[in-house]
């Protein structure tokens, strides 16, 4: 028998907070009954999906598998009703859309389903690009919009629009004893091995809001991979700062991660429009360009 939608709620948001109770107050309905609707789960298609531990719960191999198809599902069904309140754009030809690599991993896939329905005759080509070929491709009309972490661009180039404000906040192990601490500093973080993600620029990121606080980034291990790194962190061989937009509570092994925010203030990571504001622009520009402040402002939007 086919889970139900209800179901699949219920196991995503057991799925996230790691806890059955943390579960239940998400979606408003008492400890049993969530544990009643995971049980049924269960038996409707025929495998355990999650294990126990003292701290709460964890997917199991078949969990994690079934936690990505749930997923999916979830967004299909968000993205249908939203359809029914939007009626397909007339706007045709070409536009030429950049990226960065954040917008491609974290943003695109779910992003381009709903471009294709809203602007079905829209010729839209999307190039991931560094942010310096994107700077340069808008000013010389080689791209007609970017998406970018908007912090990144070089002030006064371009005209920019904010999308998402996305906080930073420490990743780390369950039982990780910075995660439990009452308060926790940057000087505490920099006191720990620390995982760090050398992708889009965050290197640089990284650097410039540590030395504000006098203190060196000195990673125990770095890496282009955020699966890498949310398995390191995951296992408990290190913790690191990333932004919300970027958060997954599960490494790809099913190992719990948990966030919080930090005592010290650290920069959000900034998503937004940017474009060439001397050039002419046609009909698609600015409905694309309006589309896209909507679609970001949209709840499933956050992580």
């Amino acid at each position: 028998m086919l889970p139900s939608t209800k179901q699949l709620q219920h196991f995503i948001a057991i799925a996230e907070t790691g806890q059955v109770s943390k579960a239940a107050l998400r979606c408003h309905v008492t400890q049993s009954s969530m544990t009643a609707s995971l049980k049924a789960l269960e038996r409707g298609v025929g495998a355990t999906l999650f294990s126990r531990h003292p701290g709460g719960v964890r997917l199991t191999e078949a969990g994690v598998r079934f936690l990505r198809h749930a997923q999916q599902v979830q967004a299909t069904l968000r993205e249908a009703v939203a359809s029914l309140a939007e009626r397909p754009s007339p706007v045709s030809g070409p536009l030429r859309l950049g990226v960065t690599e954040t917008i491609s991993a974290y943003v695109l896939a779910p992003l381009l389903g709903t471009l294709t329905e809203q602007f079905p005759q829209l010729e839209l080509h999307v190039l991931e690009q560094q942010r310096e070929q994107i700077e340069q491709g808008l000013q010389q009309g080689e791209l007609d919009l970017a998406i970018v972490l908007a912090s990144n661009l070089q002030p006064g180039a371009l005209q920019t629009q904010p999308l998402v404000r996305s906080p930073r906040q420490l990743w780390g192990h369950p039982e990780h004893p910075l995660m439990s601490a009452d308060r926790v500093s940057l000087a505490d973080v920099a006191a720990q091995p620390y995982i760090l993600l050398d992708m889009d620029e965050h290197v640089g990121t990284v650097t410039k809001y540590w030395a504000a606080f006098g203190l060196p980034v000195t990673p125990h291990f770095r890496s282009a991979s955020i699966e890498a790194v949310r398995s390191l962190v995951a296992s408990g061989h290190g913790v690191t700062i990333l932004s919300d937009l970027v958060y997954r509570p599960w490494s790809l092994d099913g190992q719990r991660i948990v966030r919080r925010p930090l005592a010290d203030p650290v920069p959000t990571m900034d998503v937004g429009l940017a474009w060439a504001q001397a050039r002419p622009q046609g009909a698609a520009f600015f409905e694309l360009k309006t589309f896209l402040q909507g679609w970001f402002k949209a709840p499933q939007r956050g992580a």
